[in-house]
């Protein structure tokens, strides 16, 4: 099992800055999840800003989240 999220961060171009709970820092580019409707609201920059961690997960609102097995594997080392 992967570390879970402590602290998520949005930059912007669709990207988050990841801190993991174990303390490695990365960056995940969730642009590529745009194409499916679920994640649509993330097309909007002022959405992307309320982004938040629930229980080791990165998320928006209680329909919008990302595995964090995913985020930790899709991301890229800072």
């Amino acid at each position: 099992m992967n570390p879970r999220i402590a602290k998520a961060e949005y930059l912007s171009s669709k990207k988050l800055r990841i801190t993991f709970k174990n303390g490695e820092c990365k960056i995940f580019d969730f642009s590529p999840y745009l194409q499916y409707p679920v994640y649509q609201p993330l097309v909007n920059e002022s959405f992307c800003r309320k982004v938040k961690v629930i229980n080791g997960t990165v998320c928006w609102d209680e329909d919008i989240d990302f595995d964090p097995d995913r985020v930790y594997s899709e991301s890229v080392a800072i």
